[in-house]
C-alpha cells in the first residue's frame, strides 16, 4: 500500500517546484501577451493615467512601448516608526525551518531517498504541523507581550514620534496584500483634467492641425515631415510601423482628417519643458492598401471611420508643440 507513496510524492515535488517556476514568470508571459497599446513619452506622467474627459470618457491605454525609464514598484506599506515589528507567521525564523524541511524533503525525494518512503512522508507531514501549530502558539504569546509593553502607561515609548498625533494615531497591519493585477497599475490615480499652465486658443488650433498634418503624412509615408512635427523617439515607432508595412507589401492610406471633438485632458510644466494631452475625437478614410496595385486590403477607402485617441505634445521655450505620445481608447 505504501509502496506508491514515495512515487506520489515525487509527482508532487516536481508539480511543486514547477507551479513555483509559473508563479514567478506569469507576469512577464502576461505583459508579452498584452502587445502595444500606445508609445512615446508623457515625461513623469509617462505610466500614469490620464484624465477622463468628455470626449474620452473612459481610460486610455496604458502607454508600453516607452524609452522612459520605469520608476520601481512598491506595493509593500511600512509601519509607523517607533510601532513594534510582528512578523508573520511563515516570516522569519519559523519560515526559514519549514521552507528548509520542506525544501529539503523535495530534494531528497528527487534524488531517491527523501522522507525515507510512504510512513517516513506522512511523519513527515505531521511533523510540520506541530512545528506550525508551535510556532503560531510562539508568534502570538510574543505578539501578546510586545502589545502589553507598548501599551504600558509610563513606558517612556511612543508609537508616533509626533506627540501631537498620538491621540489619533492607529496600529497598520504589518503588511499589505497589492490588489489583483496590481502594482502600479491599481496604485495609479485618477486624474482631474487640469490645465496648470494655460493653453491659448492658438495651442489649439495647432494641436488640430498638427493631427491632420501628421496623419497627411503617415499616409503618404512622407518621413521628413513626420520628423520635422514629432520627438525623435515617436518618429521611431512611427517610422518602425511604416517599415512593417512596407515588409508586408501594403501601405496605410490615411486621409480626409477631420477633429470633430476635442478636450484637454492635462497640462502641466517639468522644469523648462511643457507638456500637453488632448483626448481627440476625429474622422479620416483610413484603409490598407497593396502597395504595387492599390487594391484594397483592409478598412473602408471611401466611407470614413471614427476614431477617439489622446495625443500628448511637448515644446520648450522658443520652440514649436511636436507630437511625443499616443494612446488609444478602444472607441471607434
Amino acid at each position: 500500500m505504501f509502496s506508491a507513496v514515495p512515487r506520489f510524492a515525487k509527482i508532487a515535488a516536481i508539480v511543486v517546484l514547477a507551479a513555483a517556476s509559473s508563479v514567478a514568470t506569469f507576469d512577464a508571459a502576461d505583459a508579452r501577451r498584452a502587445g502595444s497599446s500606445g508609445f512615446g513619452s508623457r515625461g513623469t506622467r509617462t505610466f500614469d493615467t490620464p484624465a477622463i474627459t468628455r470626449t474620452a470618457p473612459t481610460q486610455a491605454a496604458p502607454i508600453d512601448r516607452t524609452m522612459t525609464q520605469r520608476p520601481p514598484q512598491q506595493t509593500t506599506t511600512q509601519p509607523p516608526l517607533g510601532a513594534p515589528q510582528r512578523p508573520g507567521l511563515f516570516g522569519g525564523f519559523g519560515g526559514s525551518m519549514i521552507g528548509g524541511l520542506i525544501a529539503g524533503g523535495l530534494l531528497g525525494m528527487l534524488l531517491g531517498h527523501g522522507f525515507g518512503g510512504g510512513i517516513g512522508f506522512l511523519g513527515m507531514l505531521l511533523q510540520i504541523g506541530l512545528i506550525v501549530l508551535l510556532i503560531s502558539f510562539a508568534m502570538r504569546f510574543f505578539a501578546n507581550r510586545q502589545r502589553t509593553q507598548y501599551a504600558a502607561p509610563g513606558s517612556g515609548s511612543s508609537y508616533n514620534m509626533n506627540p501631537m498625533n498620538n491621540a489619533s494615531a492607529s496600529p497598520r497591519p504589518s503588511f499589505s496584500i497589492p490588489s489583483i493585477g496590481g502594482g502600479a497599475a491599481a496604485a495609479q490615480k485618477m486624474r482631474q483634467a487640469n490645465d496648470e499652465i494655460g493653453l491659448q486658443q492658438a495651442d489649439l488650433d495647432r494641436f488640430e492641425h498638427l493631427l491632420t498634418e501628421i496623419q497627411t503624412a503617415y499616409g503618404t509615408e512622407d518621413y521628413a515631415a513626420i520628423r520635422r512635427l514629432t520627438t525623435p523617439e515617436a518618429m521611431s515607432y512611427l517610422a518602425e510601423e511604416l517599415g512593417e508595412n512596407a515588409t508586408n507589401g501594403v501601405r496605410n492610406s490615411v486621409s480626409d482628417v477631420r477633429l470633430l471633438q476635442g478636450d484637454i485632458a492635462e497640462a502641466w510644466r517639468e522644469e523648462d519643458t511643457e507638456y500637453a494631452t488632448l483626448a481627440m475625437r476625429y474622422s479620416s478614410i483610413d484603409a490598407m492598401v497593396d502597395r504595387t496595385t492599390g487594391k484594397l486590403v483592409d478598412g473602408d477607402d471611401r466611407i470614413p471611420s471614427e476614431t477617439t485617441e489622446l495625443w500628448t505634445f511637448v515644446r520648450k521655450p522658443g520652440s514649436d508643440w511636436k507630437l511625443s505620445a499616443i494612446q488609444g481608447t478602444g472607441q471607434h
